[in-house]
This record gives structure tokens, sequence and C-alpha cells, in this order.
């Protein structure tokens, strides 16, 4: 463990851009990325872990921007012709991203670990921070709408967060384990902060703390845990956030955010659009620019969130 190391906790796009950010303000050996991996799922054959892979692609620089998700530069073979002959379609994978599905789903099969083909190929695609999976166990994430259970991708992208949704589970988290070096790194007396990404708290947050253990060794950690808000003025920054909230049965707000991790963080990072919240958050609040449209943005952010850390560590 070194002195003064960063974890942080992250789902895809929206947690990848301050964690691109952290990385950029922080020597590599100094940050701890660890990955929801209630996303992943099988298709076509092969295992696919969206959230894992929007980090390696952003913190190696290949990460589409147009997109917003999947590899630049990509090119579309396989779906034209999966398409011609009938195949399934909705779930889009450019040939340069299908590789490593491939690759990962090949050396599964082997028995590698999760974690160990993660760390390969982040290494190989030029990351220097670590980057976990938060279990090398199964679990994935479902939703409840009128129409019964789906999974969570059938949901994202097939149906393009259309139903409404009644309820959520995250099949297999009783029995899975989080990763033994996440909770080893939550353990350590010297652990600078815990940094929560402004990630969907519903679906790529709560499937991490949702594993044994990792609730109750947040709270009892050394290290100051730093939550930033993903909602804005109400609105969810990118993805289906707010309105899941809304179903769900509670207003989307950053407030609401921060009473979902209440009982873990000691500092929260929220926009200046809802400054007026910030008197009702049971945490130590700062205001910043959240919304990180830029690079300058991330690693600005980035420094907030660890200058908030070290003053209240302090």
């Amino acid at each position: 463990m070194n002195a003064g190391q960063v974890a942080a906790l992250s789902g895809g796009v929206g947690g990848a851009k301050l964690a691109l950010g952290l990385s950029r303000v922080l020597p590599a050996d100094e940050l701890l990325l660890i990955a929801n991996t209630g996303d992943d799922f099988e298709h076509l054959g092969v295992t696919i872990c969206p959230d894992i892979d929007t980090l390696i692609y952003t913190l190696a620089g290949l990460a589409n921007l147009e997109l917003g998700w999947g590899r630049q530069d990509e090119t579309w073979s396989f779906m034209e012709t999966l398409g011609a002959i009938g195949g399934e379609t909705w779930f889009r994978l450019g040939d340069r991203d299908l590789a490593l599905h491939v690759e990962r789903t090949r050396r599964l099969a082997l028995g590698e670990s999760l974690s160990a083909i993660t760390d390969h190929v982040r290494a190989r695609l030029g990351v220097g921070p670590r980057l976990l999976p938060m279990s090398d166990d199964r679990v994935r994430t479902r939703l409840r709408t009128d129409d019964g259970w789906i999974d969570f991708q059938d949901y994202f992208v097939r149906q393009q967060c259309r139903p409404m949704v009644r309820d959520l589970a995250f099949v297999g988290v009783e029995t899975a384990r989080a990763h033994p070096t996440f909770l080893a790194a939550l353990a350590a007396p010297d652990l600078r902060a815990v940094v929560i990404c402004p990630s969907n708290p519903l679906i790529s947050v709560e499937p991490i703390l949702a594993l044994k253990d990792v609730r109750a060794a947040l709270a009892a950690c050394a290290a100051p845990v730093i939550a930033v808000s993903p909602i804005i003025g109400g609105r969810a920054v990118k993805g289906p956030t707010a309105k899941m909230f809304t179903e769900l049965g509670t207003e989307p707000s950053a407030r609401a955010v921060a009473e979902r991790y209440a009982d873990i963080i000691d500092g929260y990072v929220l926009d200046f659009e809802d400054a007026a919240d910030a008197r009702a958050i049971d945490a130590r609040v700062v205001l910043a620019r959240t919304l990180m449209i830029s690079l300058e943005d991330r690693e600005d952010l980035a420094r907030v969130v660890l200058r908030l850390a070290d003053e209240i560590r302090a």
C-alpha cells in the first residue's frame, strides 16, 4: 500500500471523467480504481464489462468521445455482417471493441479471474493506475418494470430506458466477495481518501456498496469518504439517474443522492446550482463546478475533491 493512496469507486462515463481527472493529478501508484460490474452481461457469446472498459478506454485516451461509449476510430464490419444475416444488433459492438470481449471471454473460460484479465488489459493499453472489478464473482443488475424483471442492458440499451422502473436487484451480490485488494485498501491506515465518483447511485455505485463488508468498511475507514453528486439542478448529467429516482419515489436532487450515502460519507461536492441543498446535507459540503466538459474541468474537480479530503483529515 502506497502512502497517500486514493481509492475511487466508479461506474461508466460520468465516473470515468473524474477518474481521468484524478489520474492526471495523482501519481499512477497513488490511485486505485474500483469498477462496478453489475452492468456486465453475456451477449453474442462474449462477456461484456461496460464500466471496466469505459474506464480503460478513457484513461488510455481511446474512448469514442463522439458516441460517448466504445473506442475511437471504430469500424463496424462485424455489426453490418451480423445484421445482414439476421442477427441481434441492438447492442452495437465495434470491431476493435469486440476484440477485447473475445479475448476476455477466452481467458475467463480458461479459469483466469476477471481482475487478472483487467489488469493485463489496462497495462497493455498504457493505463497507469490500478483498476479492479468490484468483485471477481458474478453480480448482475436487474430491474423490475411493469412487464416484469429485465436485465440492465435490456433496459438501458435495447429499450433505451423507456420502461418504468419499480425495483432493483443485484443478483448474486449476497454471495459475491468484494475484491480483497479493495477491502485491504479501505482498511489501510494511511489511505488518503475514498472518492465516490459522480456515477448513477442506483445502478453504478449501489452494486459496489451492496457487496458484503463494503459499506461497513467504508463507514469504519480511516480516510475521508468524499462523494460527488451526479445530479445538477434536478437533472442527471448523463443517463437515467433522475428518471429512475422519480420512478422509485424520490425527487431527483443532489440532496437525495447525499442521503443515500449518509452513513458513509464525510464530505460531499455539489454544483453551485445546488447551493440551497447544502444546509440539509449531513457532511462537509463544498460547492464547485461539477459539469466536466473539458479536460481542465476534470482535473479541477479532482483537485477540489482531494483538497476537501485533506482538509477533513487534517
